[in-house]
């Protein structure tokens, strides 16, 4: 798992494969030439960030005939957010709701 998780970093560490993730979660299921149009830089340059992202598998992909189509794989990344933020949100929801509480509970004291 954590290993999984240091590729999913690395993967999203740079600026042109969360470019990449980003047109997918736009318009999902895209060939490399659509993939390129969307970009400035090379076909070849493309092909290796989209080669990473499937090692994390944050692309999967799937061959209709000869087209190779691109899918964004969103599950790594809800795993790192319940691992690595959903635990901070959870302790500042449950101090909001507590505020919230002990200040209907002083309003009906006074009340």
């Amino acid at each position: 798992m954590c290993l999984e998780m240091d590729a999913v970093f690395k993967a999203l560490a740079d600026e042109s494969r969360r470019k990449l993730l980003d047109v997918l979660h736009k318009s999902n299921g895209q060939t490399l030439g659509e993939l390129c149009a969307h970009l400035d830089m090379t076909r070849q340059a493309v092909t290796k960030h989209l080669l990473l992202l499937e090692t994390a598998k944050l692309v999967t992909v799937v061959w209709r005939g000869r087209e190779k189509l691109h899918y964004l794989n969103p599950v790594p990344i809800h795993e790192i957010s319940e691992r690595w933020i959903g635990k901070y949100e959870r302790h500042r929801l449950q101090a909001l709701s507590d505020l919230k509480r002990g200040l209907e509970e002083n309003k009906n004291k006074k009340g």
